[in-house]
């Protein structure tokens, strides 16, 4: 049996290995492409002339990438933030976790072997 520190810091560990992409690699060896950023997605909110940013896609085409970023985010902004800072939900089959700590919001949404990382 484990103590409640040991599965803590296994569980933020995992935690932080999935933010940083270092899980299981794809099986067909898919490699990480940049996309275009989503430019002004909330024209006539408080969040106008912010972008979704660093769009990096593992497994998916661009389009699809940033079809995911930007309603998968459309989504988050709809949600209270939790005290911890970590958003985690599912949109559309995939299971996004928003990092809210920092000066710049960072998000990884994940279906499978496919990745999605994006910045707001």
């Amino acid at each position: 049996m484990r103590s409640a520190t040991t599965r803590k810091r296994l569980f933020v560990t995992g935690a932080l290995c999935v933010m940083a992409g270092v899980g299981a690699p794809s099986a067909d060896g898919a490699s990480t492409r940049s996309c275009r950023p989503v430019v002004k997605p909330y024209p006539g909110t408080r969040y106008e002339g912010v972008d979704l940013r660093r769009i990096r896609a593992t497994g998916v085409s661009c389009r699809g990438a940033r079809r995911v970023a930007r309603g998968a985010h459309r989504k988050a902004l709809g949600t209270t933030p939790p005290p911890s800072g970590m958003r985690r939900f599912t949109w559309h089959g995939w299971r996004v976790t928003g990092n809210l700590r920092g000066s710049s919001d960072r998000y990884v949404a994940a279906r499978g072997t496919k990745r999605v990382r994006w910045v707001f």
